[in-house]
C-alpha cells in the first residue's frame, strides 16, 4: 500500500463524509446520521389557571349567562345545590345545567356560538401584552443557548370559550373541559378538568404527552422528561389550585398565587403562610408591576438552574472520555 493509499484511507476514517462514500462503497448501505449530544432540559413553561387568574370572573358570567337570562349568583347557587343533591361532580352539574337551562328558554348554543362568545371575556390589565413582555425578558437573560419558553393553559372552564378570546394564540397548549357535540344537537361533557385532575396535565407538560388520546401512566425516568418541574411556574388564584401547586412546588417547581388589585388578599396570604406558592401578588400583568418582577425573580433562578446543569451535564460527559 502506497503512502497516498494509507493517507486517503486515513481521512475516510476521520472526515464524515467521505467515510460515508467509504461504508457505502463497501457495504452498500447508507451511513447512520451523527448523533451530537446536547443537553436538552432548556424548555421553560409558564403554566396558567383562567378564571380568577388571568380574568376577574367566570368566563361564563361574561357571556352565556346574561345570553340565557341567568342571574351568575342564583346560578352558581343552583349548580352547587344539585351537586349536592345528587352526588354529582359539581362541574359536571354545572355544564349539564347551562345547557338545560338554554334549552328551556329555547336558546340554541352550539361550539362555534360558545367560541364567538369568548370574544367578549374580560382580561386582568397587562395580560395581553404579558406574553411578549416575558418571552423578551427570557430572551434577554437567557445565557444558555437554545432556551425556549412555552406557555400553557389548564382549566376547569369551557375549552370552547377560551378558543375565541384573544390571547388563545398565546399558549402552546390548552387544557380545559370541553362539550362532546352530536349531530342531535344534545351536547353532553366530553372532558371535564377537576381541581385534582389539572394535575394530570402538569405531568403530561413534564413528560411531553400532550396528546390526550396517550396515557401518561407508563414509567419515564425523571431524566427523559423533556421539561422539569424546576423549569415550571404555576399561576394560580385560590383553593381550586392547591393541588397544582402543591404537586409543582413538590416536585422542584414554583407557584405564584394572584388577587384582584386593591381587594381581599387573604387567600393568597393563607397559600403563602402554609408553603403552597412562593410568591403572591395583585393580577396586574403589565410590565413593571410586583407580579413582573416576582414572575422575573424565578425565572433568573430557573435560567440560572439551566446553566448549573447543562454544566454538570458537560463535565460528567468530558470525566468519561
Amino acid at each position: 500500500m502506497t503512502e497516498r493509499n494509507t493517507g486517503r484511507r486515513h481521512r475516510a476514517a476521520n472526515d464524515d463524509e467521505p467515510a460515508g462514500e467509504a461504508i457505502r462503497a463497501t457495504t452498500g448501505r447508507q451511513p447512520r446520521p451523527v448523533q451530537r449530544a446536547i443537553f436538552d432540559k432548556k424548555t421553560i413553561a409558564l403554566v396558567y389557571d383562567f378564571d380568577g387568574t388571568l380574568s376577574p370572573k367566570p368566563m361564563q358570567e361574561y357571556t352565556f349567562l346574561p345570553k340565557i337570562g341567568e342571574d351568575p349568583k342564583a346560578f352558581w347557587a343552583e349548580a352547587n345545590r344539585l351537586s349536592r343533591e345528587q352526588g354529582a361532580d359539581p362541574l359536571i352539574t354545572y355544564m349539564h345545567l347551562m345547557y338545560r337551562k338554554a334549552k328551556a328558554k329555547g336558546i340554541r348554543v352550539d361550539r362555534e356560538e360558545l367560541i364567538a362568545l369568548g370574544r367578549d371575556v374580560e382580561l386582568y390589565p397587562g395580560v395581553e401584552s404579558w406574553f411578549d413582555d416575558i418571552d423578551e425578558y427570557v430572551r434577554l437573560r437567557a445565557e444558555s443557548h437554545g432556551v425556549t419558553l412555552r406557555h400553557y393553559l389548564v382549566s376547569s372552564g369551557l375549552k370552547e370559550i377560551i378558543e375565541g378570546t384573544r390571547i388563545r394564540s398565546r399558549f402552546h397548549n390548552v387544557f380545559a373541559s370541553e362539550y362532546w357535540f352530536d349531530a342531535y344537537d344534545l351536547p353532553y361533557p366530553k372532558r371535564v378538568i377537576t381541581d385534582t385532575g389539572k394535575t394530570q396535565y402538569l405531568f403530561r407538560i413534564n413528560k411531553g404527552v400532550e396528546n390526550l388520546g396517550e396515557s401518561i401512566n407508563e414509567h419515564m425516568p425523571e431524566d427523559a422528561r423533556p421539561v422539569p418541574f424546576s423549569n415550571m411556574i404555576y399561576f394560580g388564584d385560590g383553593d381550586t389550585d392547591v393541588p397544582s401547586m402543591a404537586v409543582t412546588r413538590k416536585n422542584g417547581g414554583y407557584a405564584i398565587a394572584v388577587h384582584p388589585s386593591g381587594k381581599n388578599r387573604s387567600k393568597c396570604v393563607e397559600l403563602f403562610r402554609a408553603g403552597r406558592c412562593d410568591f403572591f401578588a395583585p393580577a396586574d400583568y403589565r410590565r413593571g408591576s410586583d407580579l413582573f418582577k416576582r414572575t422575573c425573580l424565578l425565572l433568573d433562578r430557573i435560567l440560572a438552574d439551566i446553566r448549573v446543569r447543562e454544566e454538570m451535564w458537560r463535565l460528567d460527559r468530558s470525566s468519561r472520555t
